[in-house]
């Protein structure tokens, strides 16, 4: 695509989680202060909420790397469940041996005899629920009497819930309120701001190999930043697409014009005139003279 044009050596805005992208913000280092501070103090329910796109999922992941060998982690990308399935999955992810048609009284047993042996060898056990808004209400509770389990000192196991706003609504159901109580720390991740912005751009190049000059122009990432409104998520689909179309151009530098016309393919419509599975015309231009090169496969820039 366009990583040889730049300088690259992979693509420097995916949106698959990454920790070696993982960006060292203002935010993004308190809310995993906050984790690290909770887990090592054995508090039982932990809760980390952000709008859709901010890194919850990356800020989870760079947790789950950063803990340290005295810990045994879980993790639940979609805990969309119910108790039994839910129990079952924490289950494997702690590899606790189940018989095929395991009845839940037998099933809790084993898990408690699970976590008494890792408590015995001075390990804390930590369970992740990615997308937490989306756990019923009788899982949750189900959660809450597992985080009952506890020894003298400590709870034999943690709970991270990381969720959407959605999930504080959630919490607020009367019948799981005891749940609710039990959350002593908590953080919400907001945006980037402008000034973060510039730094988690070059962060990202960076990673990725480039070393040149500044690769977006200060309209860039003005521009970037108004349509993105700091969201990681949208930042890396803008600046992914930004970079397409500077390097149909054969330009080595993104300008305003390139956001502009990455963030309307986002958030807008695309234009009246493009061709059929094509969203910008001027950029199938550029692509047929590169194929006429010898260049860039047509496929790559549908």
């Amino acid at each position: 695509m366009y990583r040889q044009h730049f300088g690259l050596r992979e693509l420097p805005f995916g949106i698959t989680p990454d920790t070696t992208y993982f960006f060292t913000s203002a935010h993004s280092q308190e809310a995993l202060n906050t984790l690290l501070v909770a887990a090592r103090s054995g508090e039982g329910f932990i809760k980390i909420t952000g709008e859709v796109g901010t890194g919850k999922t990356l800020l989870c992941r760079k947790f789950l790397a950063t803990i340290g060998d005295g810990f045994v982690t879980a993790y639940i990308p979609n805990p969309y469940l119910e108790p039994r399935t839910l129990m079952l999955a924490l289950a494997d992810e702690l590899e606790v041996p189940l018989e095929r048609d395991v009845d839940q009284h037998q099933m809790l047993k084993s898990i408690t005899h699970k976590l008494l042996d890792y408590a015995r060898d001075g390990k804390q056990v930590i369970l992740c629920l990615d997308e937490a808004q989306a756990i019923p209400i009788e899982s949750l509770e189900a959660l809450r009497l597992l985080t009952n389990l506890e020894t003298e000192k400590r709870k034999l196991l943690q709970i991270v819930l990381f969720g959407q706003p959605e999930l504080n609504r959630h919490l607020e159901v009367d019948s799981i309120r005891q749940l609710a109580q039990r959350i002593t720390f908590h953080y919400h991740m907001g945006a980037l701001s402008r000034d973060d912005l510039d730094f988690y751009l070059a962060h990202r190049l960076r990673v990725a190999g480039y070393a040149g000059a500044r690769l977006f122009s200060q309209g860039a990432v003005k521009r970037l930043y108004s349509a993105s409104k700091g969201i990681p998520r949208l930042v890396n689909i803008i600046a992914h697409k930004s970079l397409m179309l500077a390097y149909g151009e054969g330009r080595q530098q993104v300008e305003n014009k390139h956001v502009a016309m990455a963030a309307k393919d986002t958030v807008g419509r695309s234009d009246a005139g493009a061709l059929p599975g094509v969203r910008w015309p001027w950029l199938a231009a550029a692509a047929g003279v590169l194929m006429a090169a010898g260049g860039v496969a047509w496929a790559v820039l549908k």
